[in-house]
């Protein structure tokens, strides 16, 4: 079965958007694509013809589990040429999605496998995103943000929103990083800058940023 880049783009999207819509609708799609929602439906009926996935009009698409199996295979390689790009290139993790974007479609399963190998085999990517294994295992990740804790909770940064160089780069500053410990100090009201203590130093983080980083409270 030939799969366009575009449409493995498609199925990764929806499978991440799944995560926490379920059905997921085309505005959804549309939005996280950055394109028309009048756009979507052709492709979405295409991948449904091709049993990708189950498209019901005015509901929402779910992923078949043939469709569920090339998302998973593409996320596989964005996630081991991040962490190839930082480990073996020197990439700074604020350079490697976009990269990655490009090569995810195109590495070829020989390639894959070794880059596995030389890589060790990992379980997680430069920000802390788990690694689907070989046969489209993927471990759960946390749901929490940073943003939802209040004054007094401990908690470890699990993983970073991966996809916005200017926020890692941020980030990076203030060392929040996936296993860095975070206790929260204060938080300003009516959504305001969250104060937290990060590996014993005090930082100011703004709302939007600590929205991007979820944690395992401790």
């Amino acid at each position: 079965m030939l799969i366009t880049q575009e449409r493995e783009d498609y199925l990764k999207i929806i499978y991440k958007l799944q995560q926490s819509e379920s059905p997921v609708r085309t505005n959804s799609i549309a939005r996280a694509m950055g394109i028309e929602p009048a756009s979507v439906t052709g492709v979405i009926k295409k991948l449904s013809e091709i049993k990708l996935l189950d498209y019901r009009p005015y509901k929402g698409v779910t992923l078949t589990p043939a469709g569920e199996k090339v998302a998973l295979e593409v996320i596989r390689h964005h996630r081991l040429i991040e962490l190839y790009l930082v480990e073996a290139l020197g990439y700074s993790w604020d350079e490697v999605h976009d990269e990655a974007e490009h090569l995810e479609h195109v590495v070829s399963d020989r390639f894959e496998d070794r880059i596995a190998e030389m890589l060790g085999h990992p379980e997680l990517d430069p920000h802390g995103e788990p690694i689907p294994t070989k046969d489209g295992v993927i471990a759960e990740t946390s749901t929490q943000a940073l943003s939802s804790l209040s004054a007094g909770d401990r908690a470890v940064i699990s993983r970073v929103e991966d996809e916005d160089g200017d926020l890692l780069r941020y980030l990076a500053q203030l060392n929040l990083r996936p296993g860095a410990s975070v206790e929260v100090l204060s938080v300003e009201p009516y959504g305001g800058s969250i104060h937290v203590r990060v590996d014993g130093k005090s930082e100011t983080v703004g709302q939007e940023a600590a929205d991007g980083v979820f944690v395992d409270l401790e």
